[in-house]
């Protein structure tokens, strides 16, 4: 029996998604071509750059230059104006808003279990679910082109990730609601997943990643991040990527930074559970860093602070990372949230079965008075990511069809999944539609790539590298 009468039954769920089909059939999502109108990619991208830290800027061209992969993972902003033009189901759930193959990952849950879910979340906000799909069947293929792969290699890799999207969605829509809540996948699952079709030396690959993972943690970054000065414990310069206060600025300048630094700390626990908060007070901040992250995300203000607890053997490394407006933002309904970093954090804990236990954000003044959004979480916490560069076919299908399933059990928390499994059928039209979009958006990142590369060439933007 319904608590709500007004809720829908899930047999008009059924009929809403079948009944999108006759207004975007599913096999029109292999079409693309870029709006007549579409805004200059360079532009857009230097738009994007506009308040960044400009130092910072030209290592973002640089790193998104290194290939057409790494420029796809730094174009976020490209792929949401594509995507925004063009027609949409309308059936919105939370999305991942970049979420690309190397967006997935293993993390630590709560529970000291190491789970694999998606794990970035600057872009997220609602919007139709089809976008985080077709972003990651792009992916694919682009990464199988820098791999190498045949086209119809490249073919099965995303007809498999995307079949593995479909066929995970209509499992959760015959779930009750809660058991779709509690879903996640464990290492258990990846070598229930996994057993039978790695092969011996595949499966040994799998638990040296899972040991790897378990290694980066708190105390590691600790000894690698960190050395002692004077007696004191300090985070260790790597310019550009980490560059500790006492780098960036002197005097004055330097306590002012610190100070609002400490109150981004101070502050920020207000926004996490009172237990947290009370486990966070129990901490005290003694150095911090400026870091360069991702591909993206390089010139947006990252910092890494070190805090210690009971004492100098005790510490907690937080990462605090500047959120400005999600690139899908253009191209969807205004956002609920005054606080990007807000919107950020609870993306994510919709998104994720599990997420970090100082997952939190605030609002702070810097010291050019001007006040910017941050979310804040731990830096390291059993950190794993997938090595894509060395996946042979075989096992980045393997790869896909793990992030199809997980992606399809982020949208199903949030998202009206019985309506998006309707829709999709228990035929592989749309997989077969999304593996022929996947091609041609690959060729259509390479002519962008092309079109950074020119620009840098004919001094319209600078671009360095690491």
């Amino acid at each position: 029996m319904r608590t709500d009468p007004s809720l829908p039954t899930p047999a008009e769920r059924a009929r809403r998604g079948k009944a999108v089909r006759e207004r975007l059939p599913r096999s029109s999502h292999a079409e693309f071509q870029p709006a007549p109108d579409r805004p200059d990619p360079v532009g857009i991208l230097d738009r994007q750059s506009a308040g960044r830290v400009p130092d910072l800027v030209p290592l973002r061209y640089g790193r998104m230059l290194e290939s057409p992969f790494a420029f796809y993972r730094g174009a976020a902003a490209l792929m949401a104006a594509d995507l925004g033009s063009r027609p949409c189901t309308g059936i919105e759930t939370q999305l991942c808003g970049d979420a690309h193959l190397l967006n997935f990952g293993l993390y630590a849950s709560p529970e000291r279990q190491l789970v694999f879910d998606v794990n970035d979340f600057d872009e997220t906000l609602p919007g139709p679910w089809e976008w985080d799909v077709k972003r990651l069947a792009a992916s694919m293929a682009i990464a199988g082109r820098a791999n190498g792969f045949a086209a119809e290699q490249r073919r099965d890799v995303v007809r498999a990730t995307v079949r593995s999207y479909r066929q995970a969605m209509r499992g959760f829509a015959g779930m009750r609601n809660l058991d779709v809540w509690y879903a996640r996948s464990g290492t258990d699952d990846l070598h229930v997943l996994f057993a039978d079709r790695l092969g011996k030396r595949g499966r040994r690959r799998l638990t040296r990643t899972l040991e790897t993972a378990r290694s980066r943690d708190h105390l590691q970054s600790f000894e690698r991040l960190t050395e002692v000065v004077d007696g004191t414990r300090r985070i260790a310069a790597d310019p550009p990527l980490i560059v500790p206060l006492g780098d960036l600025m002197t005097g004055t300048d330097r306590a002012e930074l610190e100070g609002h630094l400490r109150l981004l700390v101070e502050r920020y626990g207000q926004s996490l559970p009172a237990d947290r908060r009370h486990l966070l007070r129990q901490f005290r901040m003694v150095d911090a860093a400026r870091k360069v992250v991702g591909v993206g995300s390089v010139g947006t203000r990252c910092w890494i602070v070190l805090l210690l607890g009971r004492d100098a053997d005790d510490p907690l490394f937080l990462q605090a990372k500047e959120a400005g407006p999600s690139v899908l933002a253009p191209y969807t309904d205004p956002t609920a949230y005054a606080n990007e970093g807000q919107r950020v954090v609870h993306g994510q804990q919709l998104m994720q079965a599990a997420s970090d236990i100082f997952l939190g954000w605030e609002r702070v003044t810097g010291i050019d008075g001007r006040q910017r959004d941050f979310y804040v979480r731990q830096l390291h916490d059993w950190k794993g990511s997938a090595h894509t560069e060395r996946m042979p076919p075989g096992r980045m299908r393997l790869y896909g069809e793990l992030c199809g399933a997980t992606l399809a059990r982020a949208h199903a928390r949030s998202g009206d999944r019985i309506a998006i499994a309707a829709y999709l059928g228990g035929k592989d039209v749309f997989d077969r539609a999304l593996a022929e979009f996947a091609e041609t958006y690959a060729d259509h990142n390479e002519r962008d790539f092309r079109a950074l590369a020119d620009a840098v060439h004919r001094g319209r933007v600078t671009a360095r590298r690491d």
